[in-house]
């Protein structure tokens, strides 16, 4: 019954725009794809479109968002419900409008993509297994070797939220293995101590102990990872190890999105923003607050789950 109503007012709103708006005929079907688009979206949480609120038309944009919808295009959406929704009230269909009050999308900084925490941890045990039988004892030595600088790459890519460049660019005397932690320069030689955890200073410690001295042969390295033959490594070979290690999760993932991931996790389980903004090396907290809703997901699944009020606020508005 829902669907018929809403199909109602969607008619009304189009003879509105045509008779009183005189908008054209095509800008009258952009109109309705999009608000058809919203009806079916409220349809599936059993909600009209005079029924609709201020949470509603947020989870729609983020589901938008989420199937890669632009901003641009987004935006356009919302301009569409509001125009819909200021119909409403000037009907007197509806007594608040659910679209007040929201920032126009195309402000919005859309987050990369980010692994799950079982999708990471797939990885790093996908570069720390041992390689297949090589045909000689030397090749096996090496193929174990670069599986050891592979898992301690991954494990300081994800345990500091790097960056490729800060990665391949770090160098031995960056580390404090003591301290568990790394110096890191990043964007403008700008240095900052990243914190690494015990699984990262283990990998390191078990890649330095086994397998760098094999790989660096008779060179001198002031590189903490190295290629064969003791050559610095390049970002694009970074990328190829991750890329291959991701496979095992059954994504296509990159060096940014490990850095991405490692700051979702850590927002996800409690950290604030300025010290996710310290970790990361941004140099302006707005550029951090594109994990906002994240920390505000996090508190409101909170507040859900244990405020007492929280059931009954819900149930008494009928919404």
């Amino acid at each position: 019954m829902a669907g018929n109503d809403n199909q109602r007012l969607i008619g009304r709103f189009r003879d509105f725009l045509r008779v009183e708006k005189g908008l054209a005929p095509l800008s009258i079907e952009s109109y309705e794809r999009d608000l058809e688009l919203w009806a079916e979206f409220l349809e599936k949480r059993s909600r009209s479109l005079p029924r609709a609120v201020r949470q509603d038309v947020c989870d729609f944009l983020d589901h938008l968002f989420s199937n890669q919808y632009d901003g641009r295009t987004v935006a356009r959406k919302l301009s569409a419900l509001r125009q819909f929704y200021r119909f409403l009230l000037l009907d007197k269909l509806i007594e608040h409008d659910p679209t007040l009050n929201i920032d126009t999308p195309k402000q919005w900084k859309v987050l990369p993509k980010s692994l799950a925490q079982s999708e990471v941890e797939e990885m790093l045990k996908s570069a720390g297994r041992p390689p297949a039988m090589a045909p000689t004892a030397r090749q096996e030595r090496l193929a174990v070797a670069l599986a050891l600088r592979d898992r301690a790459m991954l494990e300081v890519l994800y345990a500091g939220a790097l960056r490729v460049s800060e990665l391949v660019s770090a160098r031995l005397t960056d580390t404090r293995l003591e301290q568990g932690c790394m110096m890191v320069r990043g964007k403008g030689d700008k240095e900052r101590l990243v914190p690494l955890g015990a699984p990262a200073v283990e990998a390191i410690q078990e890649y330095l102990r086994s397998a760098r001295a094999l790989l660096a042969g008779h060179r001198s390295s002031p590189h903490l990872f190295l290629a064969r033959g003791g050559h610095p490594l390049t970002r694009t070979r970074a990328w190829q190890i991750v890329e291959r290690a991701s496979r095992a999760a059954g994504r296509h993932a990159s060096p940014h999105m490990l850095r991405h991931s490692a700051a979702t996790h850590m927002v996800e389980g409690g950290a604030d923003l300025r010290t996710v903004q310290t970790i990361l090396g941004h140099a302006d907290i707005s550029t951090t607050q594109i994990y906002t809703h994240l920390a505000l997901d996090r508190l409101k699944n909170v507040y859900r789950s244990h405020h007492p009020r929280a059931k009954a606020r819900t149930s008494e508005s009928g919404e």
